[in-house]
C-alpha cells in the first residue's frame, strides 16, 4: 500500500499523508473506502501508531478522510474535501505562477503548461 523512505527529508507522518491523499484523488482508493486501522498501518510499516493517528487526523482535517467512531476511517467523497484545502491549493498555484513569471516563462507558457496537466 505504502512505502516508506528513510532517506526523504520529510517527516514519516508526512509521507503517509502524502501518500494517501495521492491514493484518494487518483481513485486508488474510492469514496467511503475503509483505510487501514492505525495499529495495522503502524504494524505494516514498522512505525509507531502515534505516527499514523498525526497523518489521519491531518487527512481528516482537509477533507480527505473521516471517521466513524468504533468503525474506523474512510476515504471522502471527492466533495466532501475541505473547502480550506482548496483555498490552500489555489494559494500555492498563485505562488508558483508568480515564480514561472519570475523565471521567465510568458503566460502563454504556463497556459499550455496548465492544460496539459489538465489533460493528463
Amino acid at each position: 500500500m505504502l512505502t516508506l523512505n528513510y532517506r526523504d527529508s520529510r517527516p514519516i507522518y508526512g509521507q503517509i499523508k502524502d501518500g494517501l491523499r495521492r491514493m484518494i484523488v487518483t481513485g486508488a482508493l474510492e469514496p467511503d473506502e475503509k483505510l487501514p486501522s492505525v495499529r495495522a498501518m503502524a504494524v505494516d510499516l514498522a512505525i509507531n501508531p502515534n505516527t499514523i493517528q498525526r497523518a489521519y487526523a491531518e487527512l481528516e482535517a482537509e477533507g480527505f478522510i473521516y471517521s466513524v467512531p468504533g468503525k474506523g476511517s474512510f476515504a471522502a467523497r471527492r466533495s466532501d474535501a475541505g473547502p480550506a484545502r482548496r483555498a490552500e491549493l489555489i494559494r500555492r498555484l498563485r505562488e508558483l505562477v508568480a515564480e514561472l513569471r519570475y523565471l521567465g516563462l510568458s503566460d502563454g507558457e504556463i497556459v499550455s503548461l496548465m492544460n496539459e496537466g489538465v489533460a493528463q
